[in-house]
């Protein structure tokens, strides 16, 4: 556990062991979300990273957000939390808002920075997040349960360790399964935003390569990358 720091993930880039490890921090100065978008870090909120070199292709690295976001609602449910989600890409949502956030990094080749940020006991304000976007929340705020950041990395880590041995042992198609059991607004009109375009649709699947998938009036669209807004419009 760190004091203080810039960033939990550009921290574990920074020492890059040669086995797993958590980086974990009471508080960042430059934490930042998906996408560069900035990210307010109270004190009493979780921040950690996990850091490896996972020996898999690109695309492989890319699915452990499925695991990541799994392995941290297995990790709250064993606290006692319920009411518990999971928002594709890679949000953790609790009765409907924002809980959790995770960013993936391959900050040079070969190397798998995982971060995590976690609303224990304090969220940002509506006003700080992208209109249209899932409200957030805190833990305490939701449920009045108060977490230590160092309790909840005690579930995360053996969490993270058995989805990922899963992962290992079975393939995707297990942790798909598993996921798409938590995922929000499956069946539902949603709207997924790329860099390039908007696209409304029924929210059906998700696919062998982590893609969502999504019926709309021109037919089956899959998208790899992007945000989703819940809704249709």
């Amino acid at each position: 556990m760190l004091d203080e720091i810039d960033s939990t993930s550009v921290e574990a880039a920074r020492r890059a062991p040669a086995q797993p490890t958590w980086v974990m921090a009471r508080r960042q100065t430059t934490p930042r979300g998906r996408r560069g978008r900035a990210w307010r870090m109270a004190p009493g909120n979780f921040a950690a990273s996990l850091v490896w070199r996972p020996q898999d292709d690109p695309a492989a690295m890319a699915l452990r957000s499925f695991i990541a976001s799994l392995a941290l609602s297995d990790a709250l449910i064993e606290l006692g939390v319920r009411g518990l989600s999971l928002k594709w890409p890679n949000d953790v949502l609790l009765e409907g808002r924002k809980l959790a956030g995770i960013l993936l990094e391959c900050p040079r080749p070969g190397l798998l920075v995982l971060g995590i940020g976690v609303n224990l006991v304090a969220a940002p304000q509506p006003a700080e997040v992208e209109p249209g976007a899932v409200a957030p929340v805190s833990l305490l705020e939701a449920s009045g349960l108060r977490l230590a950041p160092e309790a909840l990395l005690d579930r995360l880590a053996p969490a993270f360790a058995a989805r990922e041995a899963l992962f290992r042992a079975e393939g995707f198609p297990a942790i798909r399964a598993a996921w798409l059991d938590r995922a929000a607004g499956r069946g539902q009109q949603v709207t997924a935003r790329t860099m390039s375009e908007t696209i409304a649709g029924r929210f059906e699947d998700v696919d062998a390569d982590g893609r969502l998938v999504l019926r709309t009036p021109s037919g089956v669209r899959r998208i790899a990358a992007g945000d989703v807004f819940f809704g249709g419009t």
